[in-house]
């Protein structure tokens, strides 16, 4: 639901991925996308990963309409990246319906399942067993 904060309307997306979480939120503005309280070029250091947090933008031409504000933690650079895209992709969602079709044929709206599987008892890790000998 859009959110009027000094005369400014914000739409909000959470995204997800691996053990990263985005708190996203969408301001009309010229195009900045601040995440953690730096620039997305200080933030990541990777080309590729600049172009997955612009893709959801970029798919609808909005690149230049929005501000992107972004909190991310946990996981590595590209679980954020991801966790970012995601929830970029639902904030423009929510932002206007009429992207729904372009975001939801690229895959931008899908939750990515993947996690790490968790430890189970008798092994070293989820699958790894303790070395065997017969004798």
């Amino acid at each position: 639901m859009p959110k009027a904060s000094k005369e400014k309307i914000m739409f909000y997306g959470t995204g997800r991925r691996k053990s990263s979480i985005a708190r996203v939120r969408l301001v009309e503005g010229s195009g900045i996308i601040t995440i953690n309280g730096l620039n997305l070029d200080e933030y990541f250091g990777v080309e590729t990963l600049r172009v997955i947090v612009k893709q959801p933008l970029t798919a609808t031409n909005t690149l230049s309409k929005y501000d992107v504000i972004c909190k991310v933690i946990g996981g590595g650079y590209t679980g954020q990246a991801g966790a970012i895209r995601h929830g970029i992709a639902r904030a423009l969602n929510e932002a206007n319906s009429e992207y729904r079709p372009i975001l939801k044929s690229s895959g931008f709206l899908t939750r990515d399942p993947r996690m790490k599987e968790r430890k189970k008892y008798g092994l070293k890790k989820a699958r790894k067993a303790p070395q065997f000998s017969k004798r």
